[in-house]
């Protein structure tokens, strides 16, 4: 476990987590493409499947709502960061930026425990739906061919070990510049081939039907909720801000800037068109929608399967940016800063932490096969108080804004609002897991919906 904060460690000399993984070095260009890249991912395919639950109206609803208070929550965060670097005290870990502005030192633990859920359940999530990308590609190429889910989720787990190797933050720039560009053409291309399913002979019917019982409706709303809050979460903001050269004020705006300028792209025209098509039956990845294992594909199997390219492709970049905090933990312990990065000393450990880490995550990833459910959960107990409580929270401890100010009551508001849904989308979460747990076997070869 790290250690509790002793002030800005940004500066000290015994730190390797902020010599070796939080270099600063960036641009605000470079930020933006960070964001993107934990933002804007292939979990965008799930958004079809949280409108299910919720409905056109609602799911419009939910949807700019989580866009407008995340963004605003952002922002607030950045502020407080950049207040702090003013001060002297430029912190570069959401967990020290915490304990320090709340003045708790538990408040330390609490962020570290739900990091740690993020990284973890974003490193499955992602492993899961890289394995399950492949395997698609493998069944259409050949329906009665051997291999199973949990061997290519083993393969991918090969290729993150060695990419995890990349010893920054930094130096992932120019990989989720690519991600990025990824995001926008797959996007396109599944918004293309939902068109064209929706508009072909083969198009299935449409049921924009909600479930029949109130209970039942309330918890499918709820998981949704908790789906779209995981969709449009980072948890990471701080340690984002961390690679930005100093001073970084104002740079995190210009990076959100161009982050919800995709967000809004690609977010949108994927829910709408997905949903369009599928309605009620939208699966947890649109592309096994699109391609049934009961029927012909339902657009041309090259654009699903250059689609499916992108996904892969782009997968790898966020599994290795969420994995930065995890990281940064273990080598501030592990590694000498005094000796080079590249040094046996601190080469041996990183190789040998990073390897287990990344085998932790795809063992998870192929003995629990299902992802629209891994989503909720992790967005309930992980991305809703990272991301749509503490910002706030955060922001009237350092800039104490009056009470009767309408700053003060929008920022409580929107705390007490999400900590009811956080606390909903978690029972509900957890409710459809246990019910999803009886439809799957241990390291089964199919991703439950």
């Amino acid at each position: 476990m790290a250690d509790p904060p002793k002030g800005d460690n940004h500066g000290e000399e015994d730190d390797a987590g902020a010599a070796f993984v939080l270099q600063s070095k960036g641009q605000w260009w470079h930020a933006g493409f960070h964001l993107t890249t934990a933002i804007v991912g292939p979990t965008i395919l799930t958004l079809p499947y949280a409108f299910r639950g919720l409905g056109w109206g609602l799911g419009f609803m939910c949807l700019t709502v989580m866009g407008v208070v995340t963004f605003y929550s952002y922002y607030l965060m950045s502020k407080v960061l950049d207040h702090c670097e003013k001060s002297g005290r430029r912190h570069i870990r959401f967990r020290e930026l915490a304990a320090d502005v709340l003045g708790s030192g538990w408040m330390f633990y609490f962020v570290i425990f739900i990091q740690t859920a993020i990284n973890a359940g974003v490193g499955v999530g992602s492993i899961l739906l890289a394995g399950e990308s492949l395997e698609i590609m493998y069944s259409n190429i050949s329906p009665d061919g051997p291999l199973k889910l949990y061997e290519f989720i083993a393969m991918v787990t090969v290729v993150m070990i060695v990419l995890s190797q990349l010893p920054s933050f930094h130096s992932l720039r120019h990989i989720n510049l690519c991600s990025l560009l990824l995001s926008l053409g797959y996007t396109m291309l599944v918004v293309g081939a939902c068109i064209h399913a929706g508009t072909s002979k083969n198009a299935p019917p449409r049921d924009y039907s909600l479930e029949p019982k109130k209970s039942d409706k309330a918890f499918s709303a709820f998981t949704s909720i908790s789906i779209l809050a995981a969709i449009f979460g980072n948890g990471i903001l701080p340690e984002i801000q961390a690679t930005l050269a100093p001073p970084a004020t104002g740079k995190m705006v210009k990076g959100l800037t161009m982050c919800y300028a995709v967000i809004c792209v690609t977010f949108y025209s994927a829910a709408v068109s997905g949903y369009w098509v599928f309605g009620n039956k939208s699966n947890s990845n649109i592309l096994r929608s699109l391609l049934p294992n009961d029927g012909p594909s339902l657009a041309p199997t090259w654009v699903l399967a250059l689609a499916i390219i992108f996904v892969l492709l782009q997968l790898f970049a966020i599994g290795l940016v969420y994995s930065q905090v995890a990281y940064e933990i273990m080598e501030k312990q592990s590694a000498d800063v005094k000796q080079g990065m590249f040094s046996k000393r601190n080469l041996i450990p990183r190789i040998i932490l990073r390897t287990i880490y990344m085998i932790c995550c795809g063992f998870l990833a192929a003995m629990l096969p299902f992802f629209g459910d891994i989503n909720g959960v992790v967005g309930a107990i992980g991305f809703i108080p990272l991301d749509f409580i503490l910002p706030m929270l955060l922001y009237n401890m350092t800039y104490k804004p009056p009470k009767s100010s309408l700053i003060y009551w929008v920022n409580f508001s929107i705390m007490v609002t999400f900590t009811g849904a956080g606390i909903m989308g978690a029972f509900s979460s957890i409710r459809k897991l246990i019910l999803d747990a009886n439809r799957f076997k241990l390291f089964g070869s199919d991703v439950v919906d």
